[in-house]
């Protein structure tokens, strides 16, 4: 993870899911993978929110893959428990891009940092570039940012 800070920049977007009970294993708590899963929601609803869905970018035909995910799990989440996913845009560049997330509890407590990696890819699965609209767009989002640190 060398030179790859977990920090969160303005705009934050914050979506809200209570934990299923399908997502706990048999302690009673997330099961680690899932957390990728909140991930994907954050990052979905911040790029319908704030750029495109997915499905309007799949119509330009490509998509975002996952080609690098890390997770840094501070404390567990429980059934039923209210969390927030904060997404932000990290870093823009015009073969991929990378999403920073912290997931807490409702009442502020931090359960993991993260982030993804995404290469922009074609239909074929070829490396593609992001369209210059959207490059264009996802800078827009970068160029002001506000650095927030979280301390891993």
């Amino acid at each position: 993870m060398a030179g790859i800070d977990l920090e969160l920049y303005q705009p934050i977007h914050r979506y809200t899911c209570r934990v299923l009970y399908g997502d706990t294993d048999s302690g009673g708590v997330v099961y680690y993978a899932n957390y990728l899963r909140y991930f994907e929601a954050g990052r979905t609803e911040y790029m319908r929110e704030l750029v495109a869905s997915y499905r309007e970018l799949e119509e330009q035909g490509f998509i975002l893959p996952v080609v690098e995910c890390h997770a840094r799990y501070k404390a567990s989440a429980r059934y039923d428990d209210l969390l927030v996913v904060e997404t932000s845009l990290a870093e823009v560049k015009p073969l991929s891009c990378r999403f920073a997330y912290r997931i807490s509890r409702e009442d502020g407590k931090t359960l993991i940092l993260g982030y993804t990696t995404h290469a922009a890819v074609d239909r074929a699965g070829k490396l593609t570039k992001l369209p210059a609209g959207l490059l264009a767009r996802l800078r827009q989002l970068t160029e002001k940012q506000e650095n927030l640190q979280l301390t891993p």
